[in-house]
């Protein structure tokens, strides 16, 4: 409960700051004509032994495009941030989520993160938090139990203070790095 009281007092709120980015981005989910953009989105934020290849990000946008949430710039009309994950009944995180999108169980009662990608020029605005914020909002309508992420020890005070709770290293090595995994609870 303590993930829920986190959520609800640090990601949500109507102040003037969440106004100005839900006038200058549209949330929604990912169009299939989009899928080039956000493997190049990708690309750029993330290191080549990390990033998703355009083959599997195209792989994904096609099979799970309900469960990517991306940010587009009403005002350039481009892609500038995105969420992506795939359901399953899974309680770990597995490498296998980031390279079969046939792990896919549309009635999964959980959400496996494989992606927070933001341009690194709309950075530092809140847009990664609002992100979250409208993903976590969105699972637990839907009935999820929980979304679970692997992030690099740098970023876990990021997701913590996200409502995330921190499990300590996972057992994923993706691109041969120390993950650490992190879990939000949002229905019991």
């Amino acid at each position: 409960m303590e993930n829920q009281k986190l959520y609800d007092r640090g990601v949500t709120g109507n102040g003037p700051a969440e106004e100005d980015r839900n006038n200058r981005f549209e949330f929604r989910n990912i169009l299939p004509e989009e899928a080039g953009q956000a493997a190049e989105i990708e690309r750029i934020c993330f290191p080549p032994n990390e990033a998703c290849s355009e083959a599997m990000m195209r792989q994904r946008v096609a099979a799970v495009p309900d469960l990517f949430l991306v940010a587009v710039d009403r005002e350039s009309g481009r892609l500038v941030g995105f969420l992506n994950g795939l359901a399953t009944d899974e309680e770990t995180f597995q490498d296998v989520f980031f390279t079969d999108a046939g792990q896919h169980r549309p009635q999964g009662r959980n959400i496996m993160l494989l992606g927070l990608d933001v341009l690194p020029e709309y950075r530092r605005q809140g847009l990664a938090r609002e992100l979250v914020s409208r993903y976590l909002s969105r699972e637990r309508s839907r009935g999820r139990k929980r979304v679970i992420l692997t992030c690099l020890e740098e970023k876990v005070r990021m997701y913590e203070k996200m409502g995330f709770q921190n499990h300590g290293i996972s057992q994923s090595s993706w691109g041969g790095e120390a993950w650490y995994e992190m879990s939000c609870l949002l229905n019991e």
